[in-house]
């Protein structure tokens, strides 16, 4: 059911006008009027405003509920409501008590959706090294202990024994990379398709908004639920004994079993090049595992979404704020940092080895029109707590908007994981003028102050000795762009490592091509008398990284310039290469053996490196460097003549909550400092 404007305030045009009491909602202390049923209901008593007797989808949600397009809940909920359902959400439902959270709304018509929210649970949990996070960035104030590990199971688990009649559907990013049979770091085991320990009925992996409408529609025509099971961008568990749903237009494949995944790890690593490859793919290939006495079914794909279709899906009537009911637990840090941020693309060409994006959004970009894009801008500025700065016009990479293949055709045949690893494809059209233009129509909008670029930007596209398709001057001007009037005093690029063998393995480009970018950044900035800092970002302990590699990288940072103060260890997470290295020791696509550290020990000493400069680590640095015969690297690090300040900084490195969430599911800003040589 969809809303309109009348005399300033948002009604429902099914509503009669005495149900509604105004709510007064403070946000940094500034008044808003706004009726309580501008949210999605999430009680019994919100049910019955909207005078509705009954729902027909019930979401559960890991996350506290915010109304805003950046949080995956919020959108499910607005893309089912648009296709005239009634939609109701449960965020964070209590399963420490009697379970009260998952009756307290009786039974929907069409079936329960249940998501452990924007980021997978066991990272929202625990840091790298498996200790419990003392904040939630999607729970008020960030407090914990109001999301289960193992969100998505929990619920669905609850549901299934609560309502054993109803369907379940899983979704959510967490749903989406634990479709098949994973490595759970936190666990430290093999764990089958999320849909086999969740009992769920289906599964939507990826953006769900072109799955959920067909599931929808053949709801709507009278097909059961059980009987839908060639919808794209879904899964299933067949029972051994069950037919395989015919269709005539796919091929299928199938891939190692569950079973000798536990037993063999090469086997298992094997799996993931097809797993990956057919994720990417336009045309791919049905998949099929089997999982004990079940087969995994998981449908293709759907192509990209149509610039009509994502447009439509930022239309929508989100508030943009979290329920009311959080108004006195305090702010949601992740709804803070993204307030005032637009979301401009969805999908990364990328295809790093740690990152689950592509995984889960696909290698294709789906860009917003430039008018959805300033119609989300012109709603934000006459949000009545703005004050002219928009903190980021972005997406999982900033500067990767309208970007797509020349010739359709060539994309269609390929099976690449990365349009630029190792090199940036020639089909690949690299232009950065629709995203130029796109800033500057932003900026000439008459509230907006600044706009800035929060989220990560490739640098290595803006090098030409790299982006050899591109027009330099092109390149220089955008990047100009950005410099002189999107960031405020430092720019965060990642360049991950300063080693080619483990770049390419991460399928980044060599650390030479930062050089080059920094050289350009350094020219820019003279150029235009401006005083910016570039902050690299940078890992340690990913797969095929030793502790020589980490002393290279810390030298060679401290030549540039470079002290770095906060930096990640490797997180593996489901669904990436590099994970299936951690676990397995094989690479997927050679089947060759690659060294990993693993041990805490490992780890520790090789994210000590980045510490360099701490009076704490200087004599095991000496130890260790002589050790390995690099005194090379000590005179780098720790010469005679240091000019460091020796005691800068003071005590340990510490990380704040999500200091160690992996990159492809973060959207803070950098987390670490960098000063440059005195």
């Amino acid at each position: 059911m969809l809303s309109f404007i009348k005399k300033g305030r948002r009604y429902s045009d099914k509503l009669p006008h005495h149900v509604y009491e105004p709510i007064f909602v403070y946000f940094c202390n500034v008044k808003q009027e706004l009726q309580l049923s501008d949210w999605l209901p999430t009680t019994n008593k919100e049910v019955k405003i909207r005078g509705w007797d009954a729902l027909d989808v019930i979401l559960f949600s890991g996350d506290a509920y915010v109304d805003h397009p950046s949080f995956g809940p919020a959108v499910i909920g607005r893309i089912l409501e648009s296709y005239g359902l009634r939609v109701a959400i449960v965020p964070q439902p209590n399963v420490n008590d009697n379970l009260q959270d998952f009756v307290k709304m009786g039974a929907p018509k069409l079936f329960f959706a249940v998501t452990g929210g924007c980021m997978d649970p066991m990272i929202s949990n625990y840091t790298a090294s498996k200790k419990k996070r003392d904040k939630d960035a999607y729970t008020p104030n960030g407090d914990i202990g109001f999301r289960p590990d193992y969100a998505t199971t929990v619920y669905t688990n609850i549901l299934k024994e609560k309502w054993p009649d109803i369907p379940v559907l899983i979704g959510g990013i967490e749903a989406s990379l634990r479709r098949v049979t994973h490595y759970d770091y936190w666990s430290d085991k093999l764990m089958p398709s999320i849909l086999e320990s969740s009992k769920a009925d289906m599964l939507v992996y990826g953006m769900g908004e072109q799955p959920l409408r067909e599931v929808v529609r053949l709801l709507e025509k009278g097909v059961p639920f059980k009987n839908i099971n060639t919808v794209l961008q879904t899964a299933i568990l067949l029972d051994n004994e069950e037919d395989v749903p015919k269709n005539s237009n796919w091929e299928d494949v199938e891939i190692v079993s569950h079973e000798t995944c536990l037993q063999d790890k090469k086997a298992y690593a094997s799996n993931f090049k097809t797993i990956e490859q057919e994720s990417n793919k336009l045309a791919a290939r049905r998949i099929f595992q089997k999982v004990g006495k079940k087969t995994l079914m998981i449908n293709p794909p759907y192509p990209t979404m149509t610039e009509d279709e994502i447009d439509a899906s930022f239309d929508l009537p989100y508030t943009r704020l979290p329920h009311p009911k959080y108004n006195k637990r305090g702010p949601i840090p992740a709804y803070e940092m993204i307030k005032f941020s637009i979301n401009i693309h969805r999908g990364c060409f990328g295809g790093c080895s740690f990152c689950t994006i592509s995984a889960h959004q696909g290698k294709f970009i789906a860009s917003r029109s430039q008018e959805s894009v300033l119609r989300e801008v012109d709603t934000v500025a006459n949000m009545p707590d703005f004050k002219g700065y928009l903190s980021d016009i972005g997406g999982p990479s900033a500067n990767m908007y309208k970007m797509k293949g020349k010739i359709q055709s060539i994309c269609d045949k390929c099976v690449a994981p990365s349009c630029i690893s190792p090199v940036i494809c020639s089909n690949l059209d690299t232009s950065h003028k629709p995203l130029t233009e796109l800033y500057r129509a932003v900026d000439s909008h008459p509230k907006i102050k600044k706009s800035f670029i929060g989220s990560g930007i490739r640098h290595d596209m803006l090098v030409p000795e790299f982006n050899k398709n591109a027009d330099p001057k092109e390149l220089d001007d955008y990047t100009e762009e950005v410099m002189t009037k999107h960031i405020s005093g430092r720019l965060k690029v990642a360049p991950e490592h300063t080693s080619d063998p483990v770049l390419k393995l991460m399928r980044k480009p060599s650390f030479s091509y930062f050089h080059k970018f920094k050289e350009r950044f350094d020219k820019i900035n003279i150029k235009k008398g401006l005083n910016l800092q570039l902050i690299p970002y940078f890992i340690s302990n990913h797969p095929a990284c030793e502790a020589e590699d980490m002393a290279n990288l810390a030298a060679e940072t401290k030549d540039m310039g470079f002290q770095l103060e906060q930096v990640q260890g490797f997180t593996p997470t489901p669904m990436t290469v590099a994970t299936v290295i951690y676990y397995s020791g094989y690479h997927p696509y050679t089947l060759k053996k690659v060294n990993t550290p693993k041990t805490q020990k490992e780890k520790d000493e090789q994210h000590r490196f980045f510490f360099w400069y701490k009076n704490e680590n200087k004599d095991w640095i000496r130890k260790t460097l002589n050790k390995l015969g690099r005194q090379d690297l000590l005179n780098v690090l720790l010469p005679e003549n240091d000019k460091w300040r020796k005691n800068k900084p003071s005590g340990d490195a510490k990380h704040t909550f999500d200091d160690a969430i992996p990159f492809n599911q973060r959207k803070n800003k950098a987390k670490f400092k960098s000063k440059k040589k005195r």
